[in-house]
């Protein structure tokens, strides 16, 4: 939940009301997020949900935690946002332990979470409204946020009628009610059509652009590939490498080059490696034959990098 004063259904108002809003100041140079040894494990669980991870997210970048389902991304998401405060090693955000934020931290961050958190028998615009209700300060306008995300036309509906995706895009609206600092997205295009999963990308470049730092909890490559500054294999409640999509695929992927010609009638379709010796002098003369009809250069996926990494799939 996003809102001030809960925490996934439990009232958290009195330690809101006991503690002042102060707000921590941070040297643009300070991570907005410093994680150091986190571990977690889940109440009657034999293994670690999280194993000692290390990390940073610093002032406007998005930081993707890119990873098959069961691998700790979702775990880590509720630790920060101070759902699971039953954890070990040092967690800082936003200046401050998270465990010992109280209910002003929800007027700091933004949480858009992979299962619609919404009241189906409201309208949109009543949730917001409601939503809207419970923050300290200013909040941006309902119709506002409704038509950003495409949803004007249903603004009046009641939220049980709502297909999936548009209930994922009203808890993504809901999220940015009060223009949070810090934005938590868990499988932010899930159940979205392509134009719609584009629609909440461009929201989200946006933010950065406006300074808003984000992490992204997700499985699709696109996501990171697209969002992300940085990302993070995660596999097993562990990291094992964490940098740039670019970087990342330039170090751990090959490019490939496809080359496509016909020969007797037939199309003959070959593949070379440029760093390898024998496949680029393959290349060359094929080039300087002219005996094909298209080449095509294939760059390694995030995908296919992460599978190379970790030995696993993200699905």
């Amino acid at each position: 939940m996003v809102e001030r004063g809960r925490r996934d259904g439990v009232d958290a108002a009195s330690a809101a009301d006991r503690e002042p809003d102060v707000r921590p100041t941070e040297a643009s140079s300070d991570p907005v997020v410093a994680v150091s040894g986190l571990r977690f494990t889940y109440p009657g669980a034999a293994d670690e949900t999280l194993r000692g991870l290390d990390f940073e997210i610093h002032p406007g970048e998005v930081v993707g935690f890119l990873g098959p389902s069961g691998a700790g991304k979702s775990t880590t998401q509720k630790v920060l946002v101070g759902l699971l405060d039953d954890y070990e090693g040092s967690v800082t955000v936003l200046g401050r332990e998270v465990r010992e934020w109280g209910g002003d931290y929800y007027e700091r961050v933004g949480v858009s979470a992979e299962s619609p958190n919404t009241y189906v028998k409201l309208t949109g615009r009543e949730n917001l409204d409601l939503f809207a209700s419970l923050y300290d300060g200013e909040t941006r306008d309902a119709e506002e946020l409704l038509s950003l995300v495409g949803l004007s036309d249903a603004a009046d509906r009641r939220v049980a009628d709502y297909s999936k995706g548009m209930k994922m895009r009203l808890n993504f609206a809901r999220s940015l009610l009060h223009d949070p600092d810090l934005l938590f997205l868990d499988e932010p295009t899930t159940g979205l059509d392509p134009a719609n999963a584009r629609r909440v990308k461009d929201i989200v470049l946006d933010l950065q652009r406006s300074g808003t730092t984000v992490f992204v909890a997700t499985h699709d490559m696109s996501v990171a590939d697209e969002l992300c500054d940085r990302v993070a294999f995660v596999v097993d409640g562990e990291i094992p490498v964490v940098d740039a999509p670019d970087a990342l695929k330039r170090r751990h992927g090959s490019r490939r080059v496809r080359v496509e010609s016909t020969e007797d009638g037939r199309e003959r379709v070959r593949e070379f490696d440029p760093a390898d010796e024998a496949d680029a002098a393959a290349l060359a003369e094929v080039v300087r034959s002219g005996r094909y009809d298209t080449i095509h250069t294939e760059e390694a996926t995030l995908e296919t990098v992460f599978i190379d990494v970790t030995g696993r799939t993200l699905r």
